[in-house]
């Protein structure tokens, strides 16, 4: 399936109009009408801040299995966990096959002296997690917490954020983040 049909499929499948995605991702009419057509080749810019209205990653929209006719899947085994993972730490997807998923749900691995990045990270949502195993320094706003074995988190990740592993034994983090925007 091209770029084109997969982004058409995938707009009718959230039940946005060209017009609605365009007007959420801040392009015209004719961009979407044009994509969907195969009439332009988006760069990948262009197509990540389509993708912004939907909202969708990259990634995603590469992986999600769009045949009507096969049930979406239920259970996840370890090796069909994508992959999203950016520098040191360890990120893999759960869910990656349904299109309408409203969760990111992920398993982490941050190993001593890993984080994610210098830069603040801040994006519409919630965020929530459990530190299943080592420690783990949270930075939300101008806090700075440690989080050992057990402990969890929730805030909006509308405020500034970042995770980092300053100690000598990897940290394993089960997270999940609205909206799905990995």
């Amino acid at each position: 399936m091209d770029v084109g049909e997969r982004l058409q499929a995938i707009r009718k499948l959230k039940g946005l109009s060209q017009r609605e995605l365009a007007k959420r991702a801040g392009v015209t009419n004719s961009t979407i009408s044009m994509i969907e057509k195969n009439s332009v080749s988006p760069s990948i810019s262009s197509l990540r801040k389509v993708l912004s209205g939907i909202p969708m990653s990259m990634v995603e929209f590469f992986s999600v299995e769009l045949e009507a006719e096969s049930p979406a899947q239920i259970v996840y085994k370890a090796h069909e966990l994508i992959d999203i993972s950016d520098g040191a730490v360890t990120m893999k997807l759960v869910g990656k096959s349904h299109p309408n998923r409203a969760i990111a749900f992920l398993n982490e691995v941050y190993p001593p002296g890993a984080d994610t990045g210098e830069e603040m990270l801040t994006h519409d949502g919630e965020e929530t997690g459990i530190l299943l195993e080592g420690r783990l320094e949270l930075v939300v706003g101008t806090e700075t917490f440690i989080l050992e074995e057990g402990d969890s988190y929730y805030f909006e990740s509308s405020r500034p954020h970042r995770f980092r592993n300053p100690f000598d034994e990897p940290a394993r983090l089960i997270s999940a983040a609205t909206p799905s925007n990995f």
